[in-house]
């Protein structure tokens, strides 16, 4: 099947490319990128932001096509003109709750989630029942995850034995079975010699570390210790409780020289110390989220539920530093930490709802409308925010010298390397993003079985468009092609 993605703006920072240019997908491959003449065998037309199927109108401008070539040799035309035309959109951190949790997300949903929010991979955190601390599981959520087949689902596994921070678990195993990380996410690791440990095992395989930074004894509260946690009666924790972890965790970073990525980063001194540790030359990398981003500790006045998240949502003065930090390169990719949950456990008085925001399926649309448009951040950059940043992070060293040497037989670590690009001879996974389409969020409609979300009855405009996985689109306009509903 060839598929030829026509006159969008195509911006692939791995390549160094941002320009009106075409995609050429061929047996689920990229196979060009360029000016690419049509050629005579054109199957179908589509229009990347209206509803595919054979014969869909392309739209205003496109080029015209017939039906009648054999479909076995025909391409098939994808019009994106006035669209952005990127690699493949990788989440670094999200809660598919598969296996134990299916009533609050399943691989399946997840999956759905994802394709229709435009992401092409996924990486899922341990923090399951039973957790990701040994190869069985881990091939549990690999197979699953095939059987699905929309999106690439990479596990995490866990730090420690059943998260419970204090016996490592077996990291090669869990790399052999298709780990792509480490992290007790959701649970920081207290002990500071364990810690040390995974750091040093985890130098040995090639991956990095996840950090979930939190100190437990100063993180008993509801959202942000400040102005307005006084005002509306909720018990607050402190910016120090992110702090303190992260200084300790890039004390042990340079003494074990491994690879640390921190989590979630939420505040202004934690932003300083990554920039700190970078300066010294060491392997420190953090991710920034949406909600963290577009809203403050203000929206927690409402008393939803939904804005109950960890770390909680941070005072303006910590979103402003979190936003420059992103726009100068400081935070080296963005991730939804989507982390959905049943109503139950978010329809009740605000101290006893559980934390955590589902916005895989917004994620791209609340960075356009709320940084990209208004001129806060770059729309490369914004790309490689979500491609080359995350996929540089799981790309094990061993999988990247296996590379090299022209490997073949790639494991689950190796094809990680490969994402983020739209490299000739790469996996043709592509999101298509239109940055006029305005739309307002319903969770009613959402794919995902969590229906919290903040955003919900707001505006937001630019939207994915189309995910294409493997050279096959299986997401369009929001929607799952070829799934139902």
């Amino acid at each position: 099947m060839r598929l030829l993605l026509k006159g969008g703006r195509v911006i692939d920072p791995a390549n160094g490319i941002d320009g009106a240019l075409d995609v050429l997908i061929q047996d689920g491959r990229i196979a060009a990128v360029g000016d690419i003449p049509q050629g005579p065998e054109i199957g179908t037309c589509l229009d990347a932001g209206l509803d595919a199927g054979p014969g869909a109108n392309a739209g205003p401008g496109s080029v015209p096509c017939s039906s009648s070539s054999r479909s076995d040799h025909s391409t098939t035309i994808v019009n994106c003109r006035g669209k952005i035309v990127c690699p493949g959109f990788i989440d670094l951190h999200a809660h598919l709750r598969e296996p134990g949790y299916e009533y609050k997300e399943d691989i399946a949903s997840g999956s759905r989630a994802a394709a229709a929010g435009g992401f092409t991979t996924i990486c899922c955190m341990p923090n399951t029942n039973p957790v990701i601390d040994n190869g069985a599981v881990a091939g549990f959520v690999r197979r699953r995850a095939q059987e699905v087949g929309l999106v690439n689902v990479l596990p995490i596994g866990a730090i420690t034995k059943k998260q419970a921070g204090e016996e490592l678990a077996e990291m090669g195993e869990l790399v052999a079975a298709g780990c792509v990380a480490v992290s007790d996410d959701g649970k920081p690791v207290m002990r500071s010699d364990v810690m040390r440990h995974a750091l040093e095992y985890s130098r040995l395989f090639g991956i990095p570390v996840l950090s979930h930074c939190e100190d437990a004894n100063l993180s008993d509260g509801q959202m942000h210790e400040g102005y307005y946690s006084t005002v509306y009666g909720l018990k607050g924790i402190p910016a120090e409780a992110e702090e303190i972890m992260v200084a300790r965790d890039i004390v042990l970073a340079r003494l074990t020289r491994a690879r640390l990525h921190i989590c979630h980063v939420s505040t202004k001194g934690a932003l300083e110390a990554v920039r700190q540790a970078k300066a010294l030359g060491l392997p420190v990398t953090c991710e920034a989220t949406p909600h963290h981003l577009a809203l403050t500790d203000e929206a927690v006045g409402s008393y939803d539920t939904d804005t109950k998240v960890n770390p909680p949502l941070r005072s303006a003065e910590h979103v402003q530093a979190l936003r420059e930090a992103l726009a100068s390169g400081l935070v080296d990719c963005i991730a939804t930490d989507h982390a959905p949950h049943h109503i139950e456990s978010k329809d009740c008085e605000y101290g006893l709802a559980s934390c955590g925001i589902s916005g895989i399926e917004t994620a791209i649309a609340v960075i356009m409308d709320r940084l990209v448009r208004p001129g806060l951040l770059d729309v490369a950059k914004m790309v490689s925010l979500f491609t080359t940043g995350p996929a540089g992070i799981i790309e094990s060293r061993q999988a990247a010298d296996g590379m090299d040497q022209g490997t073949s037989d790639l494991t689950a670590n190796q094809a990680a390397a490969y994402r983020g690009a739209l490299t000739p001879g790469a996996p043709a996974d592509v999101t298509i993003i239109d940055p006029e389409l305005a739309r307002t969020v319903n969770p009613r409609q959402f794919y995902s079985r969590g229906k919290n979300t903040p955003f919900k009855g707001m505006e937001l405009t630019g939207w994915p468009c189309m995910t294409i996985v493997g050279g096959r689109i299986v997401a369009q306009d929001g929607r799952v092609v070829g799934q139902t509903d």
